[in-house]
Order: C-alpha cells, then sequence, then structure tokens
C-alpha cells in the first residue's frame, strides 16, 4: 500500500483567524510603517475584486505591492521568524494541534495545503512539526521577492492540481495512498473531492451545506489566544 496523507488548508481551518492580511501589515508595520498611507488604494483594489474587475490573484499581489514592494531576502528572515511564533502563540487552534498529532500517531505524513504565501507558511508550518508545504509562491530574482506569483495562487481547483503535481514529484500514486483532506472553506471542494476521508471544519454556512449533502464530517474545533502549553508540545513533537 501507499503513503497515508493528511491534506490541512490553514486559514480558518488550523487557524482561527486569516493570516495573509495580518502577515502584510505585520510586515509593513516593522519594515516600511510609512507604506500604510497606501492602505485606501487597498481598499479600492478590494472593491475592484467584489465588482470582478481584480482576480484574486491581482489583489494579493497589488496588496504585497502597496504595503510591501519588493523584499531583500537576507533582510527577512528574522521578522519572518517572530511572525511565525507569534502566529503559534495567538492564532493556532488547539483542536487542529490535536488532530495533527492524531493523524500523524496513526501515520499520517501532514501537508499544509494553503493559498498563503510559501514565504511565511513554512516558519510557520515548522513550529507546527510539519515538513511538507504545498503553498503560493513568489518570484524571487538576484535576491529580492518580487510581489508577483509564481504560477498559481495555490486557490480552488489549482489547489488541487497542485497537490496532485506535488504527490507526482514525490512519485506517490493516488490509487495507493490513503488521503485525508481538511478544510473549513467552499473553495476547496476540489480538494476534499480527492480524500478518501474528507473533514469539513470550523465551516462557514455554504460549506456545510456541501457537507451535509456529501455525508463528510464536520468538526469544531474552537479558538484560543494560545495554545494549551501541553497541546502544544504535542504538536511539536508528536
Amino acid at each position: 500500500m501507499g503513503e497515508r496523507l493528511a491534506f490541512y488548508d490553514m486559514d480558518r481551518t488550523i487557524t482561527v483567524h486569516p493570516t495573509y492580511a495580518r502577515f502584510l501589515l505585520w510586515m509593513a508595520l516593522r519594515r516600511k510603517p510609512l507604506r500604510l498611507l497606501l492602505l485606501p488604494f487597498s481598499l479600492l483594489a478590494a472593491i475592484g475584486y467584489v465588482l470582478r474587475l481584480v482576480s484574486r490573484e491581482e489583489l494579493k499581489q497589488i496588496n504585497q505591492k502597496l504595503l510591501l514592494g519588493k523584499l531583500r531576502v537576507a533582510s527577512i528572515a528574522k521578522p519572518m521568524a517572530a511572525h511565525a511564533e507569534h502566529v503559534f502563540a495567538t492564532n493556532i487552534r488547539p483542536g487542529a494541534i490535536e488532530r495533527i498529532a492524531a493523524d500523524r500517531a496513526e501515520g499520517y505524513r501532514i501537508v499544509i495545503a494553503t493559498a498563503s504565501y510559501r514565504l511565511y507558511v513554512e516558519a510557520i508550518a515548522r513550529r507546527l512539526g510539519i515538513d511538507d508545504v504545498i503553498a503560493t509562491d513568489l518570484i524571487v530574482s538576484r535576491g529580492t521577492v518580487q510581489p508577483r506569483i509564481a504560477g498559481h495562487n495555490c486557490y480552488g481547483p489549482h489547489k488541487a492540481e497542485m497537490i496532485a503535481a506535488w504527490m507526482a514529484e514525490h512519485q506517490l500514486d493516488p490509487a495507493q495512498c490513503t488521503i485525508r483532506c481538511y478544510s473549513d472553506h467552499v473553495s476547496d471542494i476540489p480538494m476534499l473531492d480527492m480524500a478518501h476521508e474528507a473533514f469539513v471544519t470550523n465551516a462557514h454556512m455554504p460549506m456545510r451545506i456541501v457537507a451535509r449533502e456529501r455525508g463528510w464530517p464536520e468538526l469544531e474545533w474552537p479558538g484560543a489566544l494560545a495554545p494549551p502549553p501541553g497541546v502544544a508540545q504535542q504538536g511539536l513533537t508528536g
């Protein structure tokens, strides 16, 4: 038999709150605070997204360009590490950590699959004891992170495609693997459809409706300001 794989969405599944906008603000406050004056233009871009004049992918790139611009790789390690520590301390669901530890104990390889940027997700994943990340990548050129997405935003059907590509890269045959998937949002239905066991977590109502139609179990992992120390340790070492 092939490998056991558990794919977890991150924002609002493992975390209580979305991380993307919070990451931009965190980095802007610490590196380029004057760029916060451009927030009204970010709001205009968001309105353009609602009106379908701007794609989700374009919106992410616009916001990054406004609030962060280009980032020198050599200069971001320290604030990125501090950001990951902050997320782990204040924005992780203890129930998610417990479930990750339980899956790991059953022999599952844990993979975060998220539309958030790999740029900051990998540091969070390491604090959760997770080595494998499928995420939105950014173009890096001459030691500088550009406000441009490389390939596709890891969202919706593209996330399922990127999971399939990751499995092929690791020589994992889906027909020979046992797959679990966890998500809170209807955008991840293509990912959940890949699973032998699909779990809906902390879901909004449209996702709950789909889950009940398809018989997917619904899990509730309450939020907390910080994981209890014992639970956090289990997640890191499990």
